[in-house]
């Protein structure tokens, strides 16, 4: 019977936290559009469909970014991954720096790093096949240095 207690209590807690941390305030914003990478229709599928939601303005934010505590890790793995490279802000990348992410991106894309399994565990769509890697490829292969 005390161990029942035991077991009731501790569950009661655990439910207690997790309809508290649904009133954790996290950001999910999308600013505006500044100036989107110029590519090819081809390319800009591609990139939309496995890169947009965390390196854009243009997120698309799932039902399960809005229950915490799975909330806060897409928030910030949305927030780093525009930090690190965002389509939506192409303006305010120098020509050099424009080339280098490209390059970088395909790189990424082509050692299976990007995007990353936690990504495409939900978005079967977001996977890059090898022909689209192709694609990839030959796309920034042309793109100016």
């Amino acid at each position: 019977m005390q161990k029942r207690k035991i077991m009731v209590g501790g569950l009661g807690i655990f439910i207690a936290t997790l309809v508290g941390a649904q009133f954790i305030p996290v950001q999910r914003t999308n600013p505006p559009v500044e100036q989107d990478i110029p590519t090819p229709l081809e390319v800009k599928t591609i990139l939309k469909t496995a890169c947009y939601d965390c390196h854009s303005n243009e997120t698309v934010w799932p039902w399960y970014s809005k229950v915490a505590p799975v909330s806060w890790l897409v928030a910030n793995d949305t927030l780093e991954g525009r930090q690190r490279l965002n389509f939506s802000t192409w303006n305010q990348y120098i020509p050099e720096q424009q080339a280098d992410l490209v390059a970088s991106s395909i790189k990424m894309i082509s050692q299976g790093k990007m995007p990353p399994w936690t990504y495409t565990f939900k978005h079967a769509g977001g996977k890059i096949s090898p022909e689209k890697l192709a694609v990839l490829q030959a796309w920034a292969a042309s793109y100016p240095k």
